[in-house]
């Protein structure tokens, strides 16, 4: 993937949320919410320790992407002022991680971003990480 311009690697860089796409092998599509971090080249999400309905390993969107690894997450301002309106479509290929120096960097940048994941124990190695690369990046904004 071509280098991103600056503004667009700092609007993704500093975005609180995103929403992260995937479909499992028929296509059956998943959204949901997560936070990330971003270093440059990637995204990092972490499977953490809020309460969930089942074992990491076993959640629909870390199945997903075992099966079909092609994934988009949106990344967007929303403004009652329109003309702040902003968002950024990210369509890649994502990994799900378990160890690793991939993992590891996931971790420092996610407890970098966010001082929940300190209180949360956000594991070294051992938990499910999951590795958006970039493909294509589109932006839009209503000014231009």
């Amino acid at each position: 993937m071509p280098a991103l311009p600056q503004d667009v690697a700092g609007f993704i860089a500093s975005g609180r949320v995103g929403h992260l796409g995937t479909a499992d092998a028929s296509g059956q599509p998943l959204v949901v919410p997560f936070c990330y971090a971003f270093d440059g080249s990637a995204l990092f999400s972490a499977v953490d320790a809020k309460p969930k309905r089942t074992a990491p390993d076993g959640l629909k969107r870390v199945r997903n992407i075992r099966e079909n690894p092609k994934v988009c997450v949106v990344i967007g301002d929303w403004d009652e002022d329109w003309s702040r309106l902003r968002h950024v479509i990210i369509r890649g290929e994502a990994e799900v991680l378990t160890s690793g120096p991939d993992y590891r960097r996931g971790v420092e940048l996610l407890l970098a971003k966010y001082p929940q994941y300190r209180r949360m124990g956000l594991d070294a190695e051992g938990g499910v990480m999951i590795k958006v690369t970039p493909g294509r990046v589109t932006q839009w904004s209503l000014t231009g």
